[in-house]
């Protein structure tokens, strides 16, 4: 073998990589827009591309010394980077949900260990003002090796965490050979067991970065919010000597509002705001932070808030908030793991249109520019360790009873000390490059992998390390029934799909924690179900902050088009693998297209901002409540309605802007319409909302939800219902239903929709 097997040493994560360290993008200049155009910095310099590649069906096979300059690739085929290999014909994509895609004896993976050889040239020159070069990796499954030159660089796992390697002693000016060999698996697979299609590859951005000899490091903003005024703490470290930093803090429009130069006291720059404007989710106020430090310029961005608990109920900004979520992976049909910044971009857009406002990252980190769009665009996020050791639950148990496997599931990884430092190193990892971003709320230690130790000493770090988020951790449910354990660290009491009832009488305990379903209302097939009554209990119970329905989209392997152009997937067990678990990964709110299913157009109307919550026909007024947590539904919606009769719509209309009263959040209003109810049939009044101002993802007049009233009148009989019964009295022969919508033709089975006979009536005979 070419390489020492790091692959199965639980003590060696990372092999000269840097320290962990907050997500940003330098340049010598002031560069206001790193998110989306990152690559105008001119200190970044992007790897990706078309790179050599040659596939062995096992490490034993890889035998030959790649990564020497000398070596000759012109047996090698081409990759795109970032890219999944299973993508582009090699090895087999695989499906599990709960299961080991192999023998379970952790650290050890099995011999026939697919691995992947990449070979890269690139040109590269030095600054003199920058010369210090790190080699970064945003995301690599399972593991992988690093050359430079000939020269070893290093080793790294955890797939969805960042990897940074100082090149600098072997980068140099002109062609430079980069090889990087990635295996399949490892013994930090044992703990990315997520539901998910198992891939391989560099499937995230490959760059490096120009930095010089001395500057920051890594920085931490936090803030506290009193009396009209942000206190700003930025907590700096540096690479090489502590050097003046100024710090230029400037609104939306250009304006400065705070500055501070100087060196760091304690390690700490601080400075006030006054009169903040303050992010949330429906407002996400963002202010641009400059850091100048020597050759170097750092821009980032800060949201202003505080999310905290009193008296069991989680506010963010003082104001009680509600979590309406998705559970979202990185997926899609034909790229895989490998999402770009517009596939980023509408699966947001598609969130915002049908009301989604948070979004728990399952069950590992995204690419560190998709919080970015969070804070840009209004989304809460949990944000999630990239852990999960659920297979452990399902083996050597002949005696599987629910006890003994909630007894027994711990034992393997989640309470054995072996997994501590791997355990604490994914979340390190998970916190430490999104500490800045304002849309993290919550810190997840990872998903489905019960409690133990290492969760304790996991939660214990990050609540010493970012006292200012909650936590969260549904797995801590699932002990040992011999030990005491730690949960003081744990802010969130977490379930998945527990009943109404349940919910409720949780909430009757004195010292309960905040209730959060970070999975519920499962997606599947004509799921997800009983929304509405979720939401009630959401909206009644103050101690319930929300939930996160599970999940987003369906995962599939595009597999081309029929003959007459529709699409065509693949699931679980179509590609020959063993194990699989089928198309239990069919289970989103949107096909693996995005084409939204009408689950998730029930969401849509469910969390609508606004409802009819009463009605007084007499005085044709409506009572509005308002469902936002921070914003006046007169400013960011307007109201239109319709009146139908019979199916046909007789009146509408749009509320004019003076005739709309104000609607402040969570409150309520009196509404009055002008419309005429017919004498005669069964008629609806439809209330329809729509956003007021285009924003950043959706178009002014897009439709946010409706409400529908039942009219009284003298004879709410459908109309042509009662053509129909007089008819029956007269010749016989016909059924109407309760509902006068539908009516039966006696001595057949089928059933003719009354607003479809409305339509056609004198096609039908009698």
């Amino acid at each position: 073998m070419i390489v020492p097997r790091h692959y199965e040493n639980l003590h060696l994560l990372h092999e000269n990589t840097m320290p962990h360290r907050a997500y940003y993008i330098p340049s010598s200049k002031p560069q206001i827009d790193l998110t989306q155009e990152r690559e105008k910095s001119d200190r970044f310099f992007l790897l990706n591309g078309n790179w050599k590649f040659r596939y062995y069906d096992s490490i034993y096979d890889v035998k030959e010394e790649f990564f020497m300059e000398c070596f000759d690739t012109s047996r090698f085929n081409e990759i795109p980077v970032p890219g999944c290999f299973q993508n582009y014909g090699y090895d087999k994509h695989q499906y599990t949900n709960t299961r080991y895609p192999f023998p379970m004896d952790p650290p050890y993976v099995p011999a026939e260990n697919p691995c992947g050889a990449y070979v890269h040239h690139f040109v590269y020159k030095r600054e003199d003002e920058a010369p210090r070069a790190y080699l970064n990796f945003e995301g690599v499954d399972s593991c992988f090796y690093v050359w430079l030159n000939g020269s070893y660089v290093g080793y790294s796992q955890v797939s969805h965490g960042t990897s940074e390697f100082d090149v600098t002693g072997v980068i140099r000016d002109g062609d430079n050979t980069l090889s990087v060999l990635v295996l399949k698996w490892c013994d930090g697979s044992y703990l990315e067991d997520q539901d998910k299609f198992r891939m391989t590859g560099i499937f995230r951005d490959v760059y490096l970065l120009k930095r010089p000899e001395e500057g920051i490091f890594d920085y931490f903003l936090t803030t506290t919010i009193g009396n009209n005024r942000a206190h700003v703490q930025a907590a700096i470290t540096f690479n090489g000597k502590e050097i003046p930093v100024k710090v230029t803090v400037t609104d939306r429009d250009g304006n400065t509002v705070a500055c501070k130069e100087g060196y760091p006291v304690d390690g700490k720059i601080e400075f006030d705001i006054e009169n903040p404007v303050l992010w949330n989710a429906e407002k996400p106020y963002l202010y641009t932070v400059i850091f100048e430090a020597g050759q170097e310029v750092i821009v980032d961005r800060l949201g202003i808030r505080e999310i905290a608990i009193r008296d069991g109920v989680v506010y963010l900004n003082g104001e009680k908030i509600k979590f309406h979520g998705v559970n979202r992976h990185d997926s899609d049909p034909v790229t895989g793991f490998t999402i770009s910044l517009d596939q980023m971009k509408r699966d947001l857009r598609l969130m915002k249109e049908h009301n989604v406002n948070a979004i728990r990252t399952s069950h590992y980190p995204n690419a560190p520019q998709f919080y970015q769009l969070c804070d840009e665009y209004g989304f809460y996020v949990i944000d999630e360790a990239d852990n999960e050791s659920h297979g452990t639950g399902y083996i050597y148990m002949a005696n599987r009873t629910t006890e003994v496997w909630r007894d027994r599931w711990n034992r393997a990884i989640a309470d054995n000390p072996e997994f501590t430092e791997a355990t604490v190193d994914r979340t390190k990892l998970l916190v430490e490059r999104d500490k800045n971003r304002p849309c993290v709320v919550i810190w997840s230690m990872g998903n489905e992998c019960a409690y133990g130790c290492t969760f304790e000493a996991a939660l214990s770090w990050t609540k010493s390390y970012d006292p200012t988020r909650l936590t969260h951790y549904e797995g801590a449910r699932y002990i040992a029934v011999d030990k005491t354990y730690d949960f003081s660290n744990i802010d969130l009491f977490s379930r998945m799909y527990p009943s109404l009832d349940e919910i409720i009488e949780y909430t009757k305990r004195e010292t309960a924690k905040p209730f959060i379903l970070c999975e519920y209302s499962h997606a599947m097939g004509n799921g997800p179900g009983d929304l509405e009554g979720y939401f009630q209990v959401f909206e009644q119970y103050d101690r319930v902050c929300g939930g996160f329905v599970w999940e987003w989209c369906d995962h599939a392997i595009y597999q081309g088009r029929t003959i007459d152009g529709k699409p065509m997937y693949l699931y679980g067990g179509d590609h020959g693998e063993y194990p699989h678990d089928g198309n239990f990964c069919m289970d989103g709110l949107v096909y693996p297209d995005r084409r939204p299913h009408t689950g998730l157009m029930e969401f849509k109307n469910v969390n609508r901002p606004v409802r009819v919550v009463s009605f007084d026909q007499k005085k044709k007024e409506l009572t509005l409540h308002n469902y936002l947590h921070f914003t006046n539904f007169k400013e960011y919606g307007c109201i239109g309605y319709e009146l139908s009769c019979d199916g046909e719509i007789i009146a509408n209309g749009m509320v004019g802007e003076t005739d709309m009263p104000e609607l402040m959040p969570q409150q309520e209003c009196r509404l009055s319409l002008n419309f005429d109810v017919p004498a005669a049939g069964k008629c609806y009044l439809k209330i329809s909302y729509y956003l007021k101002e285009s924003n950043a993802l959706i178009k002014a007049g897009s439709l946010l939800g409706f409400d529908e009233v039942l009219l009284e009148n003298a004879d709410m009989r459908n109309q042509t219902a009662a053509v129909l019964l007089k008819k029956k009295e007269e010749k016989g022969g016909f059924e109407v239903c309760e509902d006068d919508r539908y009516i039966r033709v006696s001595g057949n089975s089928f059933f003719l929709h009354l607003q479809q006979i409305n339509r056609n009536i004198s096609g039908y005979e009698f």
